[in-house]
């Protein structure tokens, strides 16, 4: 998926309940799925479902990629530079 000229991409940030997650993946088949999932997400923060819940945090949405067979749960900063990766399923 190709950067709109003048687009920036969000920096991906672990909380530490990810980093643990992705420290234990060890097929690299799985990391590749997972990076080009977090390629997707960085380009486009907005691409996931909100999940229900109250509004007094950051706002979790959830982003599956059924072609990677990834699910990842996360949030985005309020000035859309920082998606915080919060769950990996892979």
């Amino acid at each position: 998926m190709p950067v709109p000229p003048g687009a920036r991409r969000a920096r991906i940030a672990f909380s530490d309940s990810a980093a643990k997650q992705l420290e234990n993946i060890t097929s690299e088949a799985a990391l590749h799925s997972l990076d080009r999932t977090l390629v997707v997400l960085s380009v486009d923060p907005d691409i996931g479902e909100p999940l229900p819940g109250d509004t007094a945090g950051p706002r979790l949405r959830q982003y599956v990629d059924q072609v990677e067979a990834v699910r990842v749960l996360y949030f985005v900063t309020a000035l859309r530079t920082v998606v915080v990766v919060a769950y990996i399923e892979v």
